[in-house]
C-alpha cells in the first residue's frame, strides 16, 4: 500500500510541533523537531516513487533522490544544517559541556523551521506531479 500522504501529513504535523516548541521557549526541542518533518517529507517522496527509504540523514535521503529527480543544491545545504541538529539538540553529550537548552536560541529554532519548511514544500511539489 502506497502511503506517501500519511508521511506528508505527519511531516506537516511535526513542523507545527516545532513551531509550538518555539512559542513555548523550548528552542533546542524545536531545532530537533524541525529535522523530523524534512526527513518525513523526503521519505514521502520515496514512498510515492515506489521505494522505501531508510536512515535519518535528510542530506543522504535527498542525495539518493538525485538518481530519480532534480534536487537543488540549496536544499542539500538546508538538509546539512538540519542534520547537524539531530543529536546535539537532544543530548548533553552531543556538546562539549552544558545542556542543549543552554545552546539553542529562538533564531536557531526559527531558522531550522524555515529550512525544514522549504524541504517539506519541495516534497509536496514532487508529490503533486
Amino acid at each position: 500500500m502506497e502511503r506517501s500522504r500519511d508521511w506528508m501529513d505527519q511531516a506537516h504535523r511535526d513542523l507545527e510541533h516545532a513551531r509550538v516548541s518555539i512559542e513555548s521557549g523550548h528552542f533546542e526541542w524545536a531545532c530537533f523537531a524541525a529535522q523530523q518533518p524534512a526527513e518525513k517529507a523526503v521519505k514521502a517522496v520515496y514512498e510515492r516513487l515506489g521505494g522505501g527509504a531508510w536512515g535519518r540523514s535528510v542530506t543522504e535521503l535527498l542525495q539518493g533522490l538525485r538518481e530519480r529527480t532534480e534536487v537543488p543544491s540549496e536544499l542539500l545545504d538546508l538538509a546539512r544544517a538540519l542534520d547537524r541538529l539531530y543529536v546535539p539538540a537532544r543530548y548533553p553529550n552531543g556538546l562539549a559541556a552544558g545542556s542543549p537548552k543552554d545552546f539553542y536560541t529562538k533564531e536557531d529554532a526559527e531558522g531550522a523551521v524555515r529550512d525544514s519548511g522549504a524541504i517539506v514544500r519541495f516534497g509536496e511539489g514532487l508529490l503533486a506531479r
